[in-house]
């Protein structure tokens, strides 16, 4: 492990802010009022992706105005690294409770998109009604990359580069941060 791999202060003094506390409270506060507009009758079943996806959930959840449930699941390809495995690997995945049910995804990020696909794939294999999902941030992947998912809601989007902050971690620290930051390089 480098000293930036293990020294958390040398991370964050290397990184460059990408978006403030300010604009990413504001980026919540309208992704619940769209959110709102489009589930208020639904009671839907919301599902965190743990453990990034628990920031802005926390944050979004007392914004919503209407009736729901809360779970969460959990799938990981990064493993505290800053990029992923092929392989999907589920602590938690999501259970029978998802059926004849709309389910709002809530996740920090969506980067390739691999993570979320399988989610909204596997509450749909298991018969809920609808999916619906929302992030924080969106990265702007290279030109002609394709994601296999698009979310419904996205609060932000960043750069392609590895970002960190608002649940989001740099070799397993920072998700405590208020304000998005990216990596150099």
């Amino acid at each position: 492990m480098t000293a930036l791999h293990s020294n958390p202060a040398i991370i964050l003094q290397q990184a460059s802010l990408v978006h403030d506390e300010a604009t990413v409270s504001q980026a919540v506060s309208r992704l619940a009022q769209g959110i709102t507009e489009m589930l208020n009758d639904e009671k839907p079943l919301v599902l965190c992706v743990m453990g990034g996806g628990v920031v802005f959930t926390g944050q979004l959840l007392p914004q919503l105005l209407f009736p729901l449930e809360f779970g969460y699941v959990q799938a990981s390809r990064y493993h505290n690294r800053t990029h992923g495995d092929e392989q999907l690997v589920w602590k938690v995945k999501p259970g029978e409770e998802v059926r004849d049910r709309t389910i709002l995804v809530l996740d920090d990020i969506l980067d390739e998109g691999v993570t979320l696909a399988e989610i909204k794939a596997q509450c749909l294999a298991l018969g809920a009604k609808r999916v619906v999902v929302a992030v924080l941030v969106e990265k702007l992947l290279d030109p002609g990359k394709l994601k296999p998912i698009k979310a419904d809601f996205v609060g932000l989007q960043v750069p392609n580069q590895y970002v960190f902050g608002c649940g989001m971690d740099a070799y397993g620290w920072w998700r405590n941060l208020p304000a998005i930051y990216a990596l150099p390089g």
